[in-house]
């Protein structure tokens, strides 16, 4: 039988985890709520850049409009920007990511780099062995455009030096409060056509006749802001999305601990409650012996 006081001690450590855990998963419950409010903000501008992109690409002679949208023949050297967190307690997330990535990448055709963002991918990497080309982390709890267009940047100048001939972006879309999905999508040279990202899915959503636009002052002009910029901003929504994924698994990992941590505090109530009634019957048993052998002496 375990010691009353151990277990009252236990409980006592078990019920401070319970705390400090349900105040983490407030605090992330709050921080996912403002990440997704970003997250929003940014989609009108993006789907406005999408359908301007896509309708300037889409004109003849697409392959001599801007470097960034011309496929390479060969492909001797893929780069990707992976998107991890910068902290732990968030469950299952930066694993599920990295796995995915090296499942997408581990058996490609050639070569492949790395640019991380967050510490937990970065590590993770390293401890594989993988080519990691740069690493940022420590952005901002709510980063902004220029916070992270050095990602972009870096991303469209290895594109355009030849030094790499694919980028792709791997991150972890956010969908709901508990779904979050790994997500891999060609970054350079964009896809305008079949384009499988979430801007481009938002773009398709809106009503009405296809827009008829005016240049000034002309594509060439427009292709060389339009097409680097909107890089580094698919680079900014898949960091939004990842952040407000990584916010919802932290609060997750902390609401399933706190439950774990309340269900471990009963149990051992439950526990502490029978060392208790056992000492005292143990105590009762021992007075009422002790009673019975004074009544032995005495008739002796």
């Amino acid at each position: 039988m375990p010691n009353p006081r151990e277990v009252r001690l236990r409980i006592r450590s078990v019920k401070n985890i319970a705390q400090l855990t349900r105040a983490l998963q407030a605090v992330s419950a709050s921080k996912v709520r403002k990440a997704m409010q970003q997250l929003l903000s940014t989609r009108p501008y993006a789907t406005k850049a999408w359908q301007v992109l896509t309708h300037i690409a889409n004109q003849p002679g697409r392959a001599t409009l801007h470097p960034l949208l011309v496929e390479r023949p060969q492909v001797r050297q893929a780069l990707v920007v992976l998107i991890t967190g910068d902290r732990g307690l968030a469950g299952a997330y930066t694993t599920n990511i990295v796995r995915f990535a090296l499942r997408q990448f581990d058996d490609y055709p050639a070569p492949v780099q790395y640019i991380t963002v967050g510490k937990k991918g970065r590590d993770m990497l390293w401890r594989r062995r993988k080519h990691i080309l740069a690493e940022f982390s420590n952005l901002p709890a709510a980063p902004s455009f220029s916070d992270v267009s050095a990602i972009g940047r870096m991303a469209v100048d290895e594109f355009l030096l030849e030094h790499v001939d694919k980028v792709f972006l791997v991150y972890t879309d956010f969908v709901n409060m508990v779904r979050q999905i790994p997500t891999c999508k060609q970054l350079l040279p964009l896809e305008v056509v079949s384009g499988a990202g979430r801007v481009e899915a938002y773009s398709a959503a809106v009503k009405g006749p296809a827009a008829a636009y005016i240049y000034e002052p002309g594509e060439t002009e427009i292709l060389d802001e339009i097409v680097p910029r909107f890089t580094a901003l698919q680079v900014y929504q898949a960091i939004l999305e990842a952040l407000a994924s990584e916010h919802a698994a932290h609060m997750v990992a902390m609401k399933n601990a706190t439950d774990s941590a309340t269900e471990l505090a009963a149990a051992l109530q439950l526990e502490y409650n029978k060392a208790r009634q056992q000492t005292i019957t143990n105590e009762m048993l021992d007075i009422a012996g002790g009673a019975e052998a004074l009544v032995k002496t005495s008739h002796h």
